[in-house]
């Protein structure tokens, strides 16, 4: 069990806002307590600049964070928000995982996200929690069961 506090980034998009509190929820039952930097609808962003939305509310939010949660559903992956914010992270050095959503069967991922994860669980407060401290950089499946190994890309620019 955890006991301290992480600063993290949930990148997701508005439509799962409501599974933001769930993740948050569970994970504070399993002894950690996150600080999400997230933009939802408790935290609107009302910009209307792509460029001012990136470099001036998403950019200084993920570099507060040392993990970015991308939180996995069917729409998740043609989101050219959450496909901009895992680019982002990696290229800052920060830890990034995905997590499947409560109650979603599999479904195809960002490709930025299979090209950088270091980790991706399905709903389990443990498991969850491991991939953000960094102690697992298991793939799951949503039902938690290992996916097959495979090599990620992992570099500096």
């Amino acid at each position: 069990m955890a006991d301290d506090k992480k600063n993290v980034f949930i990148s997701h998009i508005h439509e799962d806002d409501a599974g933001l509190t769930k993740l948050k929820d569970l994970l504070k039952k399993n002894g950690m307590d996150i600080r999400d930097a997230s933009i939802n609808s408790s935290s609107p962003n009302d910009a209307k600049s792509p460029e001012y939305i990136k470099s001036g509310i998403l950019a200084p939010q993920i570099n507060w964070a040392s993990t970015l949660i991308v939180y996995l559903t069917p729409e998740t992956k043609n989101s050219k928000w959450v496909s901009w914010e895992i680019e982002y992270a990696q290229k800052q050095g920060k830890r990034i995982i995905g997590v499947w959503a409560h109650g979603h069967n599999e479904c195809e991922i960002p490709d930025a996200l299979n090209d950088y994860a270091h980790a991706i669980v399905g709903w389990n407060g443990n498991a969850i929690i491991d991939a953000i401290s960094g102690k697992t950089n298991d793939w799951q499946k949503p039902d938690g069961t290992l996916c097959a190994p495979r090599s990620i890309k992992h570099y500096s620019c």
